[in-house]
């Protein structure tokens, strides 16, 4: 009987004005290779975050649309609410 767990990225998403990006990871427990367990974690990624620790896909996306007039838009905004 062998227990494995997986990490996977199952969902990424762009959402609101600022382009920000949601990202679901699922944490899969598998015993011999039947799913027995699947948890989730969210995280969002603004336009001024490092996402020097994102994975590469993740990174691609905040390349794609974390472009300089979303993030002077973003900036703007943040300079607004204080």
């Amino acid at each position: 009987m062998a227990l494995t767990e997986e990490t996977v990225e199952d969902k990424i998403e762009v959402v609101g004005d600022f382009k920000h990006v949601q990202v679901r990871t699922a944490t899969v427990i598998k015993r011999d290779g039947t799913e027995i367990s699947r948890n989730y974690h969210r995280h969002v990624v603004a336009p001024d975050a490092d996402i020097s620790g994102e994975s590469a896909e993740v990174q691609a996306i905040c390349n794609a649309v974390h472009t300089d007039a979303v993030k002077t838009a973003y900036a703007a905004h943040l300079a607004e609410q204080e």
